[in-house]
């Protein structure tokens, strides 16, 4: 199977955000990201972090995209402690359509505040 990038869309509501165009609840934000709280929470506390830079899924992601990627973990734990779950999060990275991603903007999901079970989904 090819892999076939998915296009990105500037107008997608991320970029927005990302913007300022529509506000955000915003818990953290660096030269490489922002980090604001979901406006449709999937937990007591869900937050998405998400890159500055362009990029529509995980798997659109090459080698010199390696530093934001783990920039969004470590962002994702910083923001979990910060929040007061440093020790007890899930996080969540959607990718495609059939998997459950529905903004096609890359961004990292930051669950907590409640038990989790597994499988999850």
């Amino acid at each position: 199977m090819t892999h076939v990038p998915t296009s990105y869309d500037q107008d997608n509501v991320f970029a927005r955000i990302l913007r300022r165009e529509i506000p955000a609840q915003v818990v953290h934000e660096d030269e490489l990201c922002l980090a604001f709280r979901d406006v449709a929470p999937q937990a007591p506390t869900h937050v998405l972090v998400v890159p500055k830079r362009p990029l529509a899924r995980l798997v659109d992601a090459g080698p010199a995209d390696e530093p934001i990627l783990g920039h969004l973990l470590v962002t994702a734990a910083a923001v979990a402690r910060k929040l007061g779950f440093g020790d007890a999060f899930r996080i969540v990275v959607n990718n495609g359509r059939e998997a459950g991603q529905t903004v096609f903007h890359l961004h990292v999901h930051v669950l907590a505040g409640r038990p989790f079970g597994w499988p999850p989904g």
